[in-house]
Protein backbone atom coordinates (compact mmCIF):
# COMPACT_ATOMS: atom_id res chain seq x y z
CA UNK A 1 0.00 0.00 0.00
CA UNK A 2 2.83 2.42 0.75
CA UNK A 3 4.21 1.84 -2.77
CA UNK A 4 0.92 2.58 -4.52
CA UNK A 5 -0.95 5.78 -5.34
CA UNK A 6 -4.42 5.93 -6.85
CA UNK A 7 -5.91 8.99 -8.54
CA UNK A 8 -9.60 8.79 -9.42
CA UNK A 9 -11.66 11.10 -11.61
CA UNK A 10 -15.47 10.89 -11.70
CA UNK A 11 -17.47 12.63 -14.39
CA UNK A 12 -20.89 12.54 -15.99
CA UNK A 13 -20.93 11.83 -19.72
CA UNK A 14 -24.33 11.72 -21.49
CA UNK A 15 -26.26 11.02 -18.26
CA UNK A 16 -23.90 8.19 -17.24
CA UNK A 17 -21.22 8.18 -14.64
CA UNK A 18 -17.72 7.60 -15.84
CA UNK A 19 -14.73 6.89 -13.67
CA UNK A 20 -11.10 7.03 -14.70
CA UNK A 21 -8.41 5.86 -12.33
CA UNK A 22 -4.66 6.04 -12.52
CA UNK A 23 -2.76 3.58 -10.38
CA UNK A 24 0.99 4.05 -9.89
CA UNK A 25 2.82 1.20 -8.20
CA UNK A 26 6.48 0.90 -7.26
CA UNK A 27 7.64 -2.69 -7.66
CA UNK A 28 10.82 -4.19 -6.26
CA UNK A 29 10.30 -7.40 -8.22
CA UNK A 30 10.08 -7.36 -12.02
CA UNK A 31 8.21 -10.70 -12.08
CA UNK A 32 5.51 -9.39 -9.74
CA UNK A 33 5.10 -6.33 -11.96
CA UNK A 34 4.57 -8.54 -15.01
CA UNK A 35 2.05 -10.72 -13.14
CA UNK A 36 0.02 -7.69 -11.98
CA UNK A 37 0.04 -6.20 -15.49
CA UNK A 38 -1.09 -9.51 -17.01
CA UNK A 39 -3.86 -9.86 -14.40
CA UNK A 40 -5.15 -6.33 -15.07
CA UNK A 41 -5.21 -6.91 -18.82
CA UNK A 42 -6.90 -10.28 -18.36
CA UNK A 43 -9.62 -8.91 -16.05
CA UNK A 44 -10.16 -5.45 -17.56
CA UNK A 45 -9.33 -6.03 -21.23
CA UNK A 46 -9.16 -2.96 -23.43
CA UNK A 47 -10.46 -0.67 -20.69
CA UNK A 48 -7.00 -0.64 -19.12
CA UNK A 49 -3.89 1.03 -20.48
CA UNK A 50 -0.53 0.03 -19.03
CA UNK A 51 2.24 2.56 -19.46
CA UNK A 52 5.82 1.41 -20.01
CA UNK A 53 7.65 0.90 -16.72
CA UNK A 54 10.12 3.49 -15.47
CA UNK A 55 13.20 1.86 -13.92
CA UNK A 56 15.32 3.47 -11.23
CA UNK A 57 17.53 2.56 -8.30
CA UNK A 58 16.98 3.93 -4.83
CA UNK A 59 20.03 5.23 -2.95
CA UNK A 60 19.57 2.31 -0.54
CA UNK A 61 19.69 -0.21 -3.39
CA UNK A 62 22.90 1.32 -4.78
CA UNK A 63 24.44 1.29 -1.29
CA UNK A 64 23.49 -2.39 -0.91
CA UNK A 65 25.07 -3.13 -4.30
CA UNK A 66 28.32 -1.41 -3.21
CA UNK A 67 28.46 -3.45 0.00
CA UNK A 68 27.72 -6.73 -1.79
CA UNK A 69 30.45 -6.07 -4.35
CA UNK A 70 33.00 -5.24 -1.64
CA UNK A 71 32.12 -8.36 0.37
CA UNK A 72 32.37 -10.47 -2.79
CA UNK A 73 35.78 -8.93 -3.59
CA UNK A 74 37.06 -9.76 -0.09
CA UNK A 75 35.74 -13.34 -0.46
CA UNK A 76 37.48 -13.66 -3.83
CA UNK A 77 40.82 -12.42 -2.52
CA UNK A 78 40.58 -14.78 0.47
CA UNK A 79 39.91 -17.79 -1.80
CA UNK A 80 42.85 -16.85 -4.04
CA UNK A 81 45.12 -16.48 -1.03
CA UNK A 82 44.02 -19.93 0.22
CA UNK A 83 44.87 -21.47 -3.14
CA UNK A 84 48.33 -19.88 -3.13
CA UNK A 85 48.94 -21.11 0.42
CA UNK A 86 47.94 -24.65 -0.57
CA UNK A 87 50.44 -24.57 -3.44
CA UNK A 88 53.21 -23.89 -0.93
CA UNK A 89 51.97 -26.28 1.74
CA UNK A 90 50.84 -23.52 4.06
CA UNK A 91 47.49 -22.60 5.55
CA UNK A 92 45.84 -19.21 5.52
CA UNK A 93 45.37 -17.45 8.83
CA UNK A 94 43.25 -14.50 9.86
CA UNK A 95 43.26 -11.25 7.88
CA UNK A 96 45.70 -8.67 9.22
CA UNK A 97 44.59 -5.83 6.94
CA UNK A 98 41.74 -5.36 4.48
CA UNK A 99 41.48 -2.11 2.57
CA UNK A 100 39.04 -1.07 -0.13
CA UNK A 101 41.25 0.42 -2.83
CA UNK A 102 38.79 1.47 -5.52
CA UNK A 103 35.09 1.21 -6.25
CA UNK A 104 33.61 1.85 -9.68
CA UNK A 105 29.98 2.13 -10.65
CA UNK A 106 28.43 2.45 -14.07
CA UNK A 107 25.09 2.06 -15.77
CA UNK A 108 21.87 2.35 -13.88
CA UNK A 109 21.02 5.63 -15.53
CA UNK A 110 17.84 6.49 -17.33
CA UNK A 111 19.44 9.41 -19.18
CA UNK A 112 18.47 7.72 -22.44
CA UNK A 113 14.88 8.77 -21.68
CA UNK A 114 15.96 12.33 -22.27
CA UNK A 115 17.29 11.46 -25.72
CA UNK A 116 14.68 8.89 -26.77
CA UNK A 117 11.07 8.73 -25.78
CA UNK A 118 10.31 5.67 -23.61
CA UNK A 119 8.10 4.28 -26.38
CA UNK A 120 11.02 4.20 -28.84
CA UNK A 121 12.99 1.75 -26.67
CA UNK A 122 12.13 -1.90 -26.22
CA UNK A 123 11.61 -3.24 -22.72
CA UNK A 124 14.95 -5.08 -22.96
CA UNK A 125 16.72 -1.86 -23.96
CA UNK A 126 15.18 0.04 -21.04
CA UNK A 127 16.21 -2.72 -18.63
CA UNK A 128 19.74 -2.73 -20.06
CA UNK A 129 19.99 1.07 -19.85
CA UNK A 130 18.91 1.10 -16.23
CA UNK A 131 20.94 -1.87 -14.98
CA UNK A 132 23.55 -0.80 -12.44
CA UNK A 133 27.02 -2.37 -12.28
CA UNK A 134 29.77 -2.01 -9.71
CA UNK A 135 33.28 -3.28 -9.17
CA UNK A 136 35.56 -3.10 -6.18
CA UNK A 137 39.30 -3.57 -5.83
CA UNK A 138 40.55 -4.58 -2.39
CA UNK A 139 43.96 -5.05 -0.82
CA UNK A 140 44.36 -7.65 1.90
CA UNK A 141 47.16 -9.02 4.04
CA UNK A 142 46.63 -12.42 5.67
CA UNK A 143 48.52 -14.31 8.31
CA UNK A 144 50.18 -17.44 6.88
CA UNK A 145 50.52 -20.48 9.11
CA UNK A 146 52.85 -23.40 8.42
CA UNK A 147 51.06 -26.71 8.12
CA UNK A 148 51.65 -28.89 11.13
CA UNK A 149 52.54 -32.50 10.64
CA UNK A 150 49.32 -34.50 11.00
CA UNK A 151 51.09 -37.06 13.17
CA UNK A 152 51.88 -34.36 15.73
CA UNK A 153 48.20 -33.39 15.85
CA UNK A 154 47.22 -36.99 16.60
CA UNK A 155 49.67 -37.32 19.49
Amino acid sequence: EENMTVTEDFSIVENTYQMEAEVCIIFNDFGKMQNVCNLLIEKLGTSVTISPPHFYHTPEAIDTLRRQVCVAAVGNIRRKAQEVCRLFGQSLGKPLLIREEETKEWGGHTDSYLLNSPDSLTLQERIQNSTAYASCRVFAVFEIKGKENRRNKLL
